[in-house]
């Protein structure tokens, strides 16, 4: 069996996010050889980018330097956090399989034990997400927003710094896959001791949030063959319904949109926020239907949204 050429970010993250793909692939096909290419991307170069007020967009910041590869035939698979992917990918490229998706909640990192009730009046929040940045000021427009990117090792590091600062906001997905674990809210890191409170009852993630996607060339059809038998079922149920959504909303995946896809037997449930015009009150809807059928769910739910 012929080998395959395995695309990714060079980041701490996207590095463990691929060590889990190669790992599902050794124990689907023990024998398949697959070799590993590292990418810059535009995201990753331009750190001065603000992210918050939609500068540069969003669609392929993260994702095109492997997207060109993949066109240009010199890797075979392009994996990728599935919440920078854009719902609308290139002619020729396809999303062929996800893996299992980890908890989709977003995580407050504070100094302090603080719920997010608990920040004080007036405190100081870090991240670059405009869907989390929208969902917070709703919440809590008391709170100042301030864009910081970065690793998480770097942000730790700078929340631990800059005293003046309350908090940040991370996904537990990437928080768990980089190792990162705690208990009783109390996070302990090479950066320094922190606590960690889930925001999942306020916050909805992102699309695709927690999901790994793994993109090839649609007709590649011996590398999509193998993408197949790794690819999770019940997670590319939730997926398909979300990407509709994605779609349905031109495709842009630096919208301020939160999503939570539940999959509970044969019923699938969707709620959605969706935030426009600064000061105004956020869309919200919410469904469910048969899990046969995401993308008709994604419709309905979007149809309401209107």
């Amino acid at each position: 069996m012929s080998g395959l050429i395995l695309g990714t970010r060079g980041s701490a993250l996207a590095i463990a996010q691929a060590e889990l793909t190669r790992a599902a692939l050794a124990l689907a096909h023990p024998h398949l050889a697959v070799e590993q290419q590292t990418f810059t991307t535009r995201g990753d170069q331009k750190l001065d980018l603000a992210l918050l007020q939609g500068e540069a967009g969003g669609k392929g910041l993260f994702t095109k330097e492997l997207e060109d590869a993949l066109l240009a035939g010199t890797i075979d698979l392009a994996v990728h956090s599935l919440k920078d992917l854009p719902g609308i990918l290139p002619d020729g490229l396809h999303l062929a399989a996800v893996l299992e998706r980890a908890p989709t909640a977003d995580i407050l990192i504070t100094r302090d034990p603080l719920s997010f009730q608990a920040l004080p009046r007036g405190g100081r929040i870090g991240t670059s997400s405009i869907r989390r940045a929208r969902q917070i000021q709703w919440l809590r427009p008391d709170l100042t927003i301030e864009e910081w990117r970065g690793n998480v090792g770097t942000r730790l590091r700078k929340l631990r710094d800059l005293t003046d600062v309350n908090g940040i906001v991370l996904a537990e997905a990437g928080l768990r896959r980089l190792g990162y674990d705690w208990s009783d809210t109390r996070l302990v890191t090479p950066e320094g001791e922190f606590h960690a409170t889930s925001l999942a009852a306020e916050l909805l993630p992102a699309i695709g949030q927690g999901a790994i996607a793994l993109e090839s060339r649609a007709r590649d059809e011996r590398v999509n063959a193998l993408l197949a038998t790794i690819n999770h079922e019940p997670t590319w149920t939730t997926i398909r319904a979300e990407r509709e959504l994605q779609r349905l909303l031109s495709g842009d995946c630096s919208l301020p949109v939160g999503v939570r896809t539940k999959l509970s037997g044969n019923t699938l449930e969707m709620s959605v926020i969706l935030f426009g015009t600064p000061g105004d009150p956020p869309r919200k809807a919410e469904g469910a239907g048969s899990a046969s059928e995401p993308e008709k769910l994604a419709q309905e739910v979007f149809a309401r949204m209107a």
